[in-house]
């Protein structure tokens, strides 16, 4: 069977790019080139070029895996995003096109930034790849790969270092700023990724920090859709069904939201007439989308996979973990102003029916990797709220306790569970102190100032309450511990 590449492309019977990708020039370099960004930020780019032309190229910047660059080079950068819902919609994308892998070669990435054409670096890290401090949103200049980038700017590992290392070529070279634009699903991403730019490269080179201040503009965003990882199975059936292998494929839900702050010291892309919603300030629509989209997913994350379910579809089958789901939400929602006009109520029930999408198989193992760095504004930003009012926080407590039973490493029938966190070995540490010891365990989780932060390890009533879910899932289960939360 073939593999997709540009001269492959005109013979398929397949939605395509209309424009001569030959001619386009590289406008955005994009780091963090995983399938959310292909299926999201570079699929709105797409449907720009598609509508206008334009010079917006994507040049596609790993800073780990070179396993994106050995899907995508022998395909000419090409890809396709594979909409599963009712139906099956496939489109060849060719916004991207090259990547570029960090620890292979650092200086391409950095002559990347500083090119003339490039107007935007965009970010699609997770929340760890900004080396920041959860509880407080400031660069963490403990971190290892930070120290690093601070000893050997020229040769930097994070994507704060590359940023900053390319910015200052900019400067150097006399070329104008470039816009810095967070995808990640972080509280007020636009000031962490302003902060972490600007702490680290006041480390370096002070005169250049003053530069990235006066010049840089940091948009925050709000982006959503969901994308689980790819399967062979996914590749098998494109290959079946249109006869052709992509070993790039993205797997996608037809809903696809991406709210942006129109904050931009350079030219950008025309996003709004791709269905972008671009606004003077995000942050309703971030603080919403976080606290119920991905506040729920994650619950549902730790919670069914203690379960024994193995996706969200699954989980949703499930009438306690539906009601859990929707009780959590109503909570989360007492705690945040919506946009203006904003139907949460109806938001909520979309977002029920989006998890429980029959074509979208998403592990539950998936969502639930570093959960460190999720938690504080998944969950906790929302409990402080309902502290406040004085609310029902049992839920929140119930969460907390699931997710810190996932990460003990072993499931309900014994079995391993495979922690990817960067907390991963000290969270292993604190069970092997303090075993079944649950109310010990809970006030050393509490103790993690960088998750979080001091007020919940004076808050006796959250410990007690997460202990005993905590006691209760462990000794009677998940199931039957989230019917007594249920019936509460």
């Amino acid at each position: 069977m073939q593999r997709l590449n540009s001269g492959l492309v005109a013979n398929l019977n397949i939605p395509r790019f209309t424009y001569d990708r030959a001619s386009v020039l590289p406008g955005i370099v994009h780091i963090g080139i995983g399938a959310f960004h292909r299926a999201h930020q570079a699929f709105y780019t797409e449907t720009v070029m598609n509508q206008s032309g334009g010079n917006w190229g994507i040049i596609g910047c790993s800073l780990r895996s070179p396993s994106v660059q050995q899907q995508l080079a022998p395909q000419d950068g090409l890809y396709t995003v594979l909409e599963r819902g009712n139906s099956n919609r496939p489109q060849i994308v060719g916004a991207v096109q090259k990547v570029l892998v960090g620890p292979d070669d650092p200086a391409a990435i950095i002559q990347a930034i500083a090119a003339p054409t490039i107007k935007i670096i965009s970010l699609t890290i997770t929340e760890k790849g900004y080396c920041h401090e959860p509880a407080r949103g400031t660069l963490n200049l403990d971190h290892p790969d930070i120290q690093h980038d601070i000893r050997h700017p020229d040769r930097p590992k994070t994507a704060p270092g590359f940023i900053v290392a390319g910015l200052r070529q900019r400067w150097k070279n006399g070329l104008p700023p470039v816009s810095v634009m967070s995808c990640d699903n972080l509280p007020n991403s636009g000031a962490v990724t302003r902060a972490v730019v600007t702490s680290l490269a006041e480390t370096i080179d002070p005169e250049l920090a003053q530069w990235i201040r006066d010049n840089v503009s940091f948009p925050g965003t709000m982006i959503d859709r969901i994308v689980p990882a790819t399967t062979e199975q996914d590749i098998q059936w494109l290959e079946n069904e249109y006869g052709y292998r992509d070993e790039g494929l993205v797997v996608a839900e037809p809903f696809t939201q991406w709210v942006i702050e129109d904050d931009f010291c350079s030219e950008r892309p025309a996003w709004e007439n791709a269905g972008a919603l671009l606004v003077k300030d995000v942050a309703h629509y971030e603080t919403m989308k976080l606290r119920l989209l991905n506040g729920s997913h994650s619950l549902l994350a730790y919670s069914g996979y203690l379960a024994s379910y193995a996706t969200i579809y699954q989980v949703m089958q499930d009438a306690d973990f539906v009601a859990l789901t929707r009780r959590f939400m109503t909570t989360a929602a007492t705690t945040f102003s919506a946009p203006d006009n904003f139907d949460v109520a109806a938001y909520q029930q979309q977002l029920i029916d989006r998890f429980a999408n029959p074509g979208l198989q998403h592990k539950t193992w998936q969502i639930a990797m570093d959960g460190s760095q999720k938690v504080p504004q998944r969950w906790l930003n929302s409990l402080r709220g309902v502290i406040a009012q004085n609310g029902d926080t049992r839920i929140f407590a119930f969460a907390l306790a699931a997710w810190i039973r996932f990460v003990r490493g072993v499931d309900e029938k014994g079995e391993s569970i495979i922690v990817s966190d960067p907390h991963a070995a000290n969270f292993a540490t604190i069970w092997q102190e303090h075993g079944k010891d649950y109310d010990a365990v809970v006030k050393a989780f509490f103790a993690q100032h960088s998750i979080f932060g001091s007020d919940f390890q004076e808050n006796l009533l959250i410990q007690q309450q997460t202990a005993d879910w905590l006691r209760n899932i462990a000794n009677n289960g998940v199931k039957k511990a989230l019917r007594d939360l249920l019936g509460n």
